[in-house]
């Protein structure tokens, strides 16, 4: 399951280092759309549909403000607003025309990230659960949570897709290879050594239920009830 996200930012180098950002830290988590012309933005809310947005406000041709009264005509998508604009009226009027958070330059990207999934998850959360399950392992793809016998597990999105993947492949032998490909995409900075350290951590993250990842000698890995 991936979110369209729309990211509306005029300075070019900035826009493409989140999207860089959200697009590796993520693993397949989100489909991104891009926009650095308000015109152009509220064109795309418009005509598409988005999970999350993240507007500047002083941009070519309309204003974030612009962006989000066009978004909030359609529903509740939640809105960060990411700009230099840091006086206090400017924040109150963010919030007045329905942005759910405000982000002041300069910023930590993965701070932004989090707030991100933050908003999304709760939002999502608003809606009835797709859950995988096996043995005392649980994942909720609305929430996108995991929980071992009830208690919830802290795990970063490339160990989430990583188990979403064997979930969604259970007692199925899976190579390095193909979880590679599902979980890193095109990313040509890894190997399959990443598959390793990343399941590795992913055992730890999932303690007492950690077994129920199987290690198949020459093949690859697959997750069991037990």
């Amino acid at each position: 399951m991936s979110y369209r996200i729309l990211i509306v930012e005029d300075t070019v180098d900035l826009l493409e280092a989140i999207s860089v950002f959200y697009r590796e830290e993520g693993a397949g988590l989100w489909e991104i759309v891009t926009s650095s012309n308000g015109d152009d933005a509220i064109s795309k809310v418009n005509s598409d549909e988005f999970d999350l947005m993240i507007l500047d406000i002083m941009l070519p041709g309309a204003s974030g403000f612009d962006i989000c009264r066009a978004a909030r005509k359609k529903g509740d998508c939640p809105i960060i607003f990411l700009t230099a604009l840091g006086a206090e009226n400017e924040i109150i009027k963010g919030y007045e025309t329905g942005c759910d958070d405000y982000m002041v330059k300069p910023f930590s990207i993965r701070h932004l990230y989090a707030k991100s999934l933050a908003l999304l998850k709760r939002a999502k959360g608003m809606n009835s659960a797709e859950v995988l399950s096996c043995g005392a392992i649980s994942l909720n793809k609305t929430t996108m949570t995991v929980t071992v016998s009830g208690k919830e597990a802290e795990i970063n999105s490339k160990e989430y897709f990583l188990l979403l993947f064997l979930l969604e492949n259970k007692n199925a032998t899976l190579s390095r290879e193909r979880i590679l490909n599902r979980v890193w995409g095109d990313n040509l900075d890894v190997n399959d050594r990443i598959v390793d350290i990343t399941i590795s951590r992913l055992r730890s993250a999932l303690g007492e239920a950690s077994g129920q990842i199987r290690t198949v000698i020459g093949r690859g890995y697959k997750i069991t009830e037990a």
